[in-house]
């Protein structure tokens, strides 16, 4: 016979083995995802490297144009279905992050801010996967300049304006950080550095560090637009992605700049890609 304590016990113990096979799930999907992340700032920086040096075929261009190129190579409609899927799980982890604190970092201010960026973060990628499956269906993905109609729509309510200019001290704030992060390299912290080469950890940190700088800059100039955007009261001030790469490559020396830049976002995506294959994901397996 079995005894009321028994039984809650193997219910918890089923519940334990569902979430550990539920991790395991994602964090397989958020190793995709990572790939997903290194085809699309690869193909954004490819392109802005392009144009920097001068060879055909080069343009600014963001998230959603990187998709657009993804949708017209050689098998497009599958090589998307993969890249969603793989957004979809790195959205997935991130939300797993931010709820459940999988990378333990904790409940209080510093640690909530934290978790807040993770949730923000797999919201962000969802809408990509989603831009992603609208490009299959044979929609659009979204285009260049949604940023600039978002920002109108913000500004068309009471407290709009405000809403743009916290969305760029934010912006700007991550930018700051992420430069931070690379001076700092502590994603070195979180690979399992004992399965790569001594080429892999030598050139995994360069770009890491290359990478996140980039990232940093970029973020930096799109929160920078925003706060313009909102001191101005003018929605076309704001900027994404290719914007903001537009705006590097107009400045001064910016061939110059806009090739760093480029080179960094293609640092980021092999940064990605030994994220995908050795960094711990705190969902799945155990830390050491």
């Amino acid at each position: 016979m079995t005894t009321p304590r028994a039984a809650r016990t193997a219910t918890g113990q089923a519940a334990r083995q569902a979430g550990r096979e539920a991790g395991r799930w994602i964090e397989k999907l958020a190793r995709l995802g990572f790939l997903a992340k290194a085809a699309v700032y690869g193909l954004v920086g490819v392109l802005a490297l392009r144009l920097a040096s001068g060879l055909g075929g080069g343009e600014t261009t963001d998230a959603q144009g990187a998709l657009r190129e993804i949708a017209g190579a050689p098998f497009g409609t599958a090589l998307l279905v993969l890249v969603a899927l793989g957004l979809f799980g790195y959205a997935a982890w991130r939300l797993v992050q931010g709820a459940l604190d999988a990378e333990d970092v904790g409940s209080d201010g510093k640690g909530l801010l934290k978790r807040a960026g993770y949730l923000g973060s797999g919201v962000l990628h969802a809408l990509l996967a989603l831009s992603a499956l609208s490009l299959v269906a044979g929609g659009s993905g979204g285009g260049g300049g949604d940023e600039q109609a978002w920002t109108a729509r913000l500004m068309s309510h009471g407290w709009g304006v405000w809403l743009v200019g916290l969305a760029g001290l934010i912006a700007v704030g991550v930018g700051l950080y992420q430069l931070h992060l690379a001076r700092e390299a502590r994603f070195l912290r979180r690979w399992r550095s004992g399965e790569m080469s001594a080429t892999e950890r030598v050139w995994g940190e360069r770009a890491g560090r290359a990478g996140l700088a980039a990232r940093g800059v970029v973020f930096a100039v799109v929160g920078w637009f925003l706060l313009r955007a909102a001191w101005q009261a003018d929605p076309g001030e704001a900027r994404g992605l290719g914007g903001a790469l537009a705006e590097i490559g107009a400045a001064g020396y910016g061939t110059w700049l806009l090739g760093l830049v480029a080179l960094g976002l293609v640092g980021y995506a092999v940064f990605c890609v030994l994220e995908a294959r050795y960094r711990r994901l705190g969902v799945g397996e155990r830390r050491p």
